[in-house]
């Protein structure tokens, strides 16, 4: 940091403290507001955060200034002190260490273990009945652990679905659903970042919530998916083409049939208008929603089994610049997925030009090395692409 910005930056956070007195935390977006990276450097925020709890102030995630209004517009009938109490509590709990994962991983995996021994009707003295239950217990508290201290990561995902016909308090128990799946599947073997991994299961659980409960008229989750293929294929069309692309053309993108791809634009417009405003802001709409299969189900893909570990050592094997473009191009480690424009700003290179340094990418986890591992989803990648 410059030791000229230094006494303003604390004067800020000192007023910051002040004006969140009365309300008992401090907001985390309002912080993220103060930090400047290029003068305050990469550890400023978190070293401030740690400072701000050490003083007994809860610092909350992603609320923004007015949080009582806002939150009672997002709860309708659900009290303001619910969700208060929610984010209270995802701000009360310590950020863990990757160190701190993996023993809490341990843990909750030696009580799984626990539990199917005893459930096995094994054979057991009295004391190794204990022993196995004190085991299961501590799983137990070591999965209660890394769920309260990754609560903070369901706030901002369910805020992207609000203005739905759920309420804030569902969309964060949808999330939670997904936090929950997360650290039951989580193996710390693998060498990845746990939020890397829970946020993909959070949206899932969200996207899944939402189509599934947020209607009157239910529709599956397996429609919206197919929908969403529809979307992304037409997209991508209209993009290539300067044009609307026709039925047929869409039906020979996604390998369906014109009748079948009728079928579901008709049943679909029935229930929903993609320009509908949604969002706290009104800057997204409701196609924003849509699972998209040509940029969502890559992660989801790797996020199933060993393939997440699989495409992370995979992805090693490409320069920098092959690695970024297919991480931002399909969201691999949890980003919003971005477009070939997107990408080519970011690198100053024009659109066809990131196309094909991905198609080289591609092309290099196709060999036979990393391919037979990889094929799945390799196959839906080329689909994106």
């Amino acid at each position: 940091m410059n030791p000229t910005e230094l006494p303003t930056a604390e004067v800020a956070v000192e007023e910051l403290l002040e004006r969140s007195s009365e309300r008992g935390y401090v907001l985390l977006s309002e912080l993220q507001d103060l930090h400047a990276p290029e003068l305050h450097g990469d550890t400023w925020l978190d070293d401030v955060v740690a400072e701000i709890r050490t003083q007994g102030t809860q610092v909350v995630d992603d609320v923004a200034d007015d949080a009582p209004e806002e939150v009672a517009e997002y709860t309708g009938a659900m009290t303001t002190d619910l969700v208060r109490q929610y984010l209270n509590d995802a701000g009360r709990h310590a950020l863990l260490t990757k160190e701190d994962e993996a023993d809490l991983a341990k843990r909750y995996q030696a009580g799984m273990a626990a539990d199917e021994i005893l459930s096995s009707g094994r054979k057991l003295t009295r004391t190794q009945k204990a022993r196995m239950r004190q085991v299961s217990r501590d799983g137990e508290r070591a999965k209660e652990r890394m769920v309260q201290a990754n609560l903070r990561l369901v706030v901002p995902q369910a805020r992207k679905f609000s203005g739905r016909d759920l309420d804030f308090i569902e969309l964060i128990q949808e999330g939670n659903l997904g936090l929950l799946r997360a650290v039951e599947k989580f193996d710390h073997t693998k060498g990845y970042k746990f939020s890397t991994y829970a946020v993909w299961w959070i949206r899932q659980a969200l996207q899944r919530g939402v189509a599934s409960k947020g209607r009157t008229i239910r529709v599956p989750a397996h429609v919206w998916e197919l929908y969403g293929k529809l979307r992304s294929a037409e997209l991508r069309l209209r993009q290539q083409k300067g044009a609307d692309p026709t039925e047929d053309e869409i039906a020979e993108e996604v390998g369906l049939t014109a009748q079948r791809v009728r079928e579901v634009r008709e049943a679909m417009q029935e229930l929903v208008s993609l320009d509908r405003p949604i969002g706290e802001d009104g800057d997204a709409t409701m196609g924003d929603l849509i699972p998209d299969a040509g940029v969502v189900d890559p992660a989801e893909t790797a996020l199933e089994g060993d393939a997440f570990a699989q495409i992370e050592a995979a992805l090693g094997a490409l320069d920098e610049r092959e690695r970024i473009i297919l991480v931002l191009r399909f969201g691999l480690h949890g980003e919003e997925p971005q477009t070939l424009e997107e990408i080519g700003a970011h690198f100053s290179l024009t659109r066809e030009r990131i196309r094909q340094m991905q198609n080289r990418a591609l092309a290099k986890l196709r060999h036979p090395s990393r391919a037979h591992n990889l094929s799945g989803l390799l196959d839906v990648l080329d689909r994106a692409a």
